[in-house]
Parts: C-alpha cells; sequence; structure tokens
C-alpha cells in the first residue's frame, strides 16, 4: 500500500472519542457487527457503561470500547505468522486466512480488544474499517453516532479535526504505563470507565444476572478506596481467558523434558561415568516429553493444521516463533544423544552435556520471555520469572531422575548428586513462590491476580502445588535413608509443579482488563 503524504509527513490515522457527548446508544455497537457480519458473542466494539456515586447521587458513564490502535501494538509482536500486522499509516490490522489461532495476541492486548471469532477460528478485532478507509470514507461507527462523538483523522495534519481536539481538549489514553502508545483519545472520559481497576465487579449486571467470564465480587475481593464515589460496572461485556489446561500443562511437561538434560548434564559435569543406558534413558524421557509439549502446543491452536506456518512463514519478534526454534533445536540434540546411546558412541558425553545445558535452559526460560510480551498480563511481569521456571526444570530434571533410579541403577554417587539437586531446587523454586506471596504487588492488577492464586479461584491448586508439592518433599527429602522417600518426595514434587504451573497460569488471566 502507497502511503499518502501531507506535507511530505505520510498519514497516521488517530482516533478521537467524545464521551461528553456519547449518549450510550450502542448504534456504534450495531454498525460495526453489521459493517464485519461480527457473529453473535463476540464485539469489536461496544459501549462500556459504569455507575458512579452513592443513591440517590448517582450517575452513569460511558466508554466506547474497541482496539487502540497502538504505534508499539504488542499484539503484532507476539503474533508467530504476522497474521496482526501494522499497515504504513498505522492502522493495526488482521488476516484471518494467516492466522493459525495460536491467542497469543489476545493475551498480549493489554485492552482485552481482541477476540477469536467462533465462525472461522481465527483472532479479529476492530480495524479501523481499513477496507473504507482505502476508498476514501470514514469507518461505520463514524458516519452512525448521531452526535459526532467519534472522530477519526491523520495525527500527522495540524488542521486535522482529530488533531485540533487532542490539542484543545484534555484527550486521555487508556493504559498509558502499558508503552503502547494507542492512538485511541478520549476526551471528558471517567477515571472509571478508563481504568478497570477502579470499578468492582458485582456479578448483577443491567441485561444478565451472572456476567460470564469475570471473577465474582467475593472472588475480587482487594479493596477498593474512592475519596470521591464508589463505582460499579453496570454493563460489559465477557472477556474469556484465551489460554486454558493445555498451556498449564505444556510448561509442565516442557520443564521436564528440559529437566533430564540438565540432570544428565549436572552429573557428567560432577565426573560421574553414566553408562549407554543412562544416554539412552535420558534422550528418550526428554523426546517423549518435548514430543507431549509440541502436541499440547498444536491442540490449543484453533487451526492445529497450520501450526507448520510457525516454520514457513515465522515473524521473529515473537517468542513463540523463537522458543519453538528453540524446541526443535533441542529435540534434534535429543535424537543425537539416542543416537549416540544406542551405538554406545564414547567420548560423545561432555559435548552432549555442554549444547545440551545450553538449549535445554533455553528450552525451560523461553516461555518466560513470551509471558513477557503478553503486556495486559501484570502477574507474569515479573523478572525472576527465568530463574523460576529454571529452577522448576532442574526440579522436574531430578525428580524424574529419582523415579527413574527405581528402575534403572544409578551409582550411589551419582544418586547423591541428584538427591541434592531435588532439595536445592525445592528450596529455590520454595523461596520464589513464598516471594510472590510475601512481597507487595505495586501494580493493582497483580495483586488481584495474586489474589485469585493464592486465596480466590485457583487457591486449592496453589496451595496443593506449595504444600504437597514443594514443602512435604522438601521435609523428606531431608529424611531419606533409602530409595523409597526420594522417590515419593520427587512424585510430591512433579504433582505439585503441574497444580501450582495451573494456578500461576490461569490466576495472571483472571483480571479484567476492559
Amino acid at each position: 500500500m502507497n502511503d499518502v503524504e501531507i506535507d511530505n509527513a505520510p498519514i497516521r490515522w488517530g482516533k478521537v472519542i467524545n464521551q461528553e457527548t456519547c449518549i450510550g446508544c450502542h448504534a456504534c455497537t450495531v454498525a460495526c457487527k453489521m459493517e464485519h457480519d461480527v457473529p453473535l458473542s463476540v464485539n469489536r466494539t461496544y459501549v462500556k457503561q459504569v455507575e458512579v456515586g452513592v443513591y440517590p447521587e448517582v450517575s452513569r458513564e460511558f466508554q466506547i470500547t474497541r482496539c487502540n490502535q497502538c504505534d508499539d501494538a504488542p499484539c503484532v509482536a507476539i503474533c508467530p505468522v504476522s497474521a496482526m500486522f501494522k499497515r504504513p499509516d498505522g492502522i493495526v490490522d488482521f488476516d484471518r486466512d494467516v492466522c493459525i489461532g495460536c491467542k497469543a495476541c489476545m493475551a498480549a492486548c493489554p485492552y482485552d480488544a481482541i477476540y477469536i471469532n467462533p465462525e472461522v477460528h481465527s483472532a479479529e478485532k476492530c480495524n479501523f474499517c481499513a477496507h473504507r478507509i482505502d476508498q476514501g470514507m470514514e469507518p461505520a461507527c463514524v458516519i452512525v453516532c448521531p452526535v459526532e462523538a467519534i472522530v477519526v483523522g491523520n495525527l500527522n495534519d495540524p488542521d486535522s479535526e482529530v488533531l485540533q481536539l487532542i490539542t484543545r481538549e484534555k484527550a486521555d489514553v487508556r493504559k498509558p504505563e502499558k508503552g503502547t502508545n494507542p492512538k485511541v483519545f478520549y476526551v471528558g472520559a471517567s477515571d472509571y470507565t478508563l481504568n478497570p481497576s477502579k470499578a468492582s465487579y458485582s456479578g448483577s449486571h443491567m441485561y444478565a444476572e451472572e456476567h460470564e467470564g469475570y471473577p465474582t465480587k467475593s472472588e475480587m475481593e482487594v479493596p477498593l478506596r474512592h475519596s470521591v464515589a464508589a463505582a460499579r460496572l453496570a454493563y460489559d461485556v465477557p472477556h474469556r481467558a484465551p489460554w486454558h489446561w493445555e498451556v498449564s500443562l505444556y510448561t509442565w511437561t516442557k520443564s521436564i523434558a528440559a529437566g533430564v538434560m540438565i540432570m544428565f548434564a549436572i552429573l557428567v559435569f560432577a565426573g560421574q561415568s553414566l553408562t549407554p543406558k543412562w544416554e539412552i534413558t535420558t534422550a528418550l524421557v526428554g523426546l517423549v516429553f518435548l514430543g507431549m509439549t509440541g502436541l499440547l502446543l498444536i491442540a490449543d491452536l484453533e487451526h492445529p493444521m497450520r501450526f507448520i506456518r510457525i516454520f514457513t512463514r515465522p515473524q521473529w519478534k515473537s517468542w513463540l516463533v523463537r522458543g519453538s526454534f528453540i524446541i526443535t533445536g533441542y529435540g534434534l540434540l535429543l535424537a543425537l544423544q539416542l543416537i549416540f546411546g544406542v551405538f554406545s558412541v564414547t567420548g560423545a558425553n561432555l559435548i552432549i552435556s555442554i549444547l545440551g545445558l545450553v538449549l535445554a535452559s533455553f528450552t525451560a526460560i523461553y516461555t518466560a520471555f513470551l509471558f513477557a510480551q503478553a503486556k495486559g498480563r501484570d502477574l507474569w511481569q515479573n523478572p525472576m520469572l527465568p530463574l523460576h521456571l529454571f529452577s522448576q526444570a532442574a526440579m522436574a530434571g531430578a525428580a524424574a531422575y529419582s523415579i527413574l533410579g527405581w528402575f534403572t541403577v544409578l551409582p550411589e554417587s551419582s544418586l547423591l548428586i541428584v538427591h541434592v539437586t531435588l532439595l536445592a531446587s525445592i528450596g529455590l523454586h520454595l523461596i520464589l513462590v513464598i516471594s510472590e506471596m510475601v512481597i507487595p504487588h505495586p501494580i493493582l492488577d497483580a495483586k488481584r491476580a495474586a489474589h485469585q492464586m493464592i486465596a480466590g479461584q485457583y487457591k486449592y491448586y496453589f496451595w496443593t502445588g506449595l504444600l504437597a508439592g514443594a514443602i512435604l518433599p522438601f521435609i523428606l527429602g531431608f529424611f531419606a535413608t533409602s530409595l523409597i522417600l526420594p522417590g515419593i518426595a520427587a512424585a510430591l514434587a512433579l504433582l505439585g509443579l503441574l497444580a501450582y504451573e495451573h494456578a500461576f497460569i490461569q490466576a495472571g488471566q483472571s483480571v479484567p482488563l476492559s
């Protein structure tokens, strides 16, 4: 597409929404659905309503809610196949025929603006009516608004109405702290609508008894303190978590797949002489769980048959792409180790261990960088997450070796190293989990998500992971006098790790973003 230029500056489309004139008629919602044939149960644009005040002095605040057309769009950076892309004129558009349905863009968007079309199973959102823009027309929501509350124009044109509104009025954007540089500006919007953390979620809405997709008020019970008025969400639309049990299970299988190589490398570096049987065992366990990891990732796609596009048209900024290539490289190394073990190739253990430790470590921790690209999920924005994932992988690898020790004999000195590694990794895991409980979260959404994990909807998974999967194995490890107790501790550690991973991943997605 060729740039249209004004004073040698390319067009940069922006939108101003005047909430002082908006009457909450939902005409923009209806026009958007008709223009784009948006199915029932999903929306590209809608009018959020919040009741502010205490009876009888109550006012209703509106907010026209949609994609913010970010200059630094997280959905574009995380999309593995460039199905979400930014046009030269600044419009963030999508290609439903390219999308593989990984839902990473949904996890990345801080505004809950992206949905999966239930009919075509691809990610979609407001695209500024790009097809109308290309024909010199305004978006459907603009032409249908009866009070002209929605204005679009070129942000690089000093004479454009949008730029004049922004400079003349007090214009706000949603969540500026996320650094996405939105190009949708709000004039006269209430902080209670712009900031979803400011309004309580009562479970009783204007048009429904129960609002599917949000936690209940009791589950979200982090005290809200307002100096002026109370605020209650009156109308919104459901926003469901994009990643479910498949992703929770994938992080667990990946920890085991990476952990067995980490444990193998530790034993080799410690000077232990491992027979070809242990090379074969390590490679087989790693390949089996790595294969399960790949199958889970593919199963979670809305278009599983399109998974190959990650390799044929990769978008290299996405950690989904980088992680897929890391996993592939690690899988090839495990296959090479298996071949060396089967044919009893001598002298290869050290080289395999060095390369394996590097690839296994990256396999374990790359998910931390993927979660960091999900800018809307504040619980996941933890700089210690790479270390935590590595400790979990080391724990899973040592636990797997302890259980394998029941069936395949390891030298006593090797068993001691495995046992010490298991205790040390469980201890580090415990420290990092407890830090999540005791260190205050400066961001309210992170605090609410942590509350959901520790005392809310996912508390049973969390406490199972902490007590039965970390504290109890750690205690048992100090009283180990035979192979039995370490094996039991290892089994508990693996089961507890799965429970904790599920709590952490699901709680991170439990806080509404819009």
